[in-house]
């Protein structure tokens, strides 16, 4: 069986460890950014099976990198956790058209409550 892949871009390490230490334990092998502006290439190299997206990571943002994501026709089917301080996260996410959402701070059952739920399609 061929091992899970996330994408995480996130430029705050000490939060990107925390994505790893969970996607880890989840059984994914995880790969990183911290910046946004390769995202289709960093996509194309990786060909994860879910992203995580910060909103404010560097160069072109969180809603810019998730939406070139969704109007490409390779990876538009590739679920996006979107995720941010930012108390408008939930109309931040829509407008990036991810498929769920996480607002910081969150706990780890809830980081990987949505990163199950985004795998299996629901959106909360």
């Amino acid at each position: 069986m061929k091992q899970k892949i996330a994408l995480v871009f996130e430029d705050d390490p000490h939060v990107l460890e925390i994505y790893e230490i969970v996607l880890e334990g989840m059984g994914f092998h995880v790969n990183s950014s911290m910046t946004s502006h390769d995202v289709l290439e960093r996509v194309e190299k990786s060909r994860p099976d879910l992203i995580i997206m910060d909103n404010w990571i560097p160069d072109i943002g969180g809603v810019q990198a998730t939406q070139l994501l969704k109007q490409h026709d390779t990876y538009n089917k590739i679920p996006v956790l979107y995720v941010s301080a930012n108390t408008e996260v939930e109309s931040l996410s829509k407008m990036a058209r991810a498929d769920a959402y996480l607002a910081k701070p969150f706990s780890l059952d809830e980081l990987e409550g949505q990163i199950l739920a985004v795998l299996e399609g629901s959106t909360i």
